[in-house]
């Protein structure tokens, strides 16, 4: 069940101010954990939130209103995260971010890379070839490196996804140098609008059955990554989801992402956490649990 809805920007940083992310970076060195990551030089990027007008911003929403306030009550995180959610039936939606900018991908990069690649294949007329889907299933379900790799290659790499993502509506992300499309820089909100571009009853450059293989994979992940947004299921077996998770070499601490679609209190959803500077992989999967639960719970009540 899909529902079209309005594009998300996060109003959860305050007018006018800049967010500074530093990100470590180099094709040459090995994977890392379950993104492209390396040591290497740091880049600093700035992301300007709003435009500078003097005035005060306009009162949020009740709904982001309520999850603000839900998310703000929790103890203080040991990182960062930026969280976005949209209830399909209520129409509700809400966004948070702790106070930085944009996030490494890490693994969740795998589902705009094969969004991507079905871009093309409609393009030329035609559907993924038997290796192509071979390599999709692997690193959606599984989410394997190498079988990323080869499809990264296929799209074009970075410019393969910029292209793409300016068709699917994210503004926001920019891919990551060469080979390393672990750091891809992104944001919830994007995430958001990656996730209704597949899940969405409105417009998408992606037709039925593109839509349809993505949801299919996403909801047949192997069980042993079947955590983060599952967490605020229903049934957490039938969520449809894909995570992401990165130590990154230079300071030891863990990225932890995921995004999906998952059935919440009777009402499809559709979330996007992204996180990083966990001391572990389970103290990430952790808050991030906690972060999309209580997100939800706010959003229905």
């Amino acid at each position: 069940m899909s529902r079209n809805l309005p594009t998300l920007r996060s109003a959860a940083v305050a007018a006018g101010t800049f967010a500074v992310i530093a990100a470590t970076a180099s094709s040459s060195a090995p994977l890392v954990g379950d993104g492209a990551e390396a040591a290497g030089t740091s880049r600093t990027r700035y992301v300007q939130y709003a435009p500078a007008t003097g005035k005060a911003p306009a009162p949020a929403p009740p709904a982001d209103k309520a999850v603000t306030e839900a998310l703000k009550a929790l103890p203080k995180p040991a990182g960062a995260y930026d969280l976005a959610v949209a209830d399909l039936d209520s129409g509700a939606r809400a966004a948070y971010a702790s106070g930085k900018g944009s996030f490494d991908t890490a693994s969740i990069v795998k589902v705009d890379i094969l969004a991507a690649l079905l871009l093309q294949a409609q393009d030329d007329g035609g559907t993924l070839t038997g290796a192509q889907k071979k390599l999709a299933a692997e690193m959606i379900r599984s989410s394997d490196n190498d079988a990323t790799d080869a499809l990264w290659s296929d799209i074009g790499g970075g410019s393969g996804l910029a292209d793409a993502n300016r068709r699917l509506g994210l503004t926001e992300t920019e891919p990551g140098d060469g080979g390393t499309w672990g750091l891809t820089q992104t944001t919830a909100s994007d995430q958001l609008a990656l996730l209704e571009a597949v899940y969405g009853d409105g417009r998408s450059p992606l037709n039925g059955d593109s839509r349809h293989y993505v949801e299919k994979l996403m909801a047949s992940v192997v069980d042993d990554q079947r955590w983060g947004v599952s967490a605020a299921a229903d049934d957490a077996g039938e969520a449809a989801l894909k995570n992401g998770w990165l130590p990154r070499s230079a300071t030891g601490l863990w990225d932890i992402n995921s995004i999906g679609r998952v059935e919440h209190r009777g009402h499809t959803m559709l979330v996007a956490v992204l996180s990083d500077g966990h001391d572990s992989h389970k103290a990430g999967v952790d808050a991030v649990e906690t972060y999309t639960t209580t997100a939800a719970n706010a959003l229905r009540d």
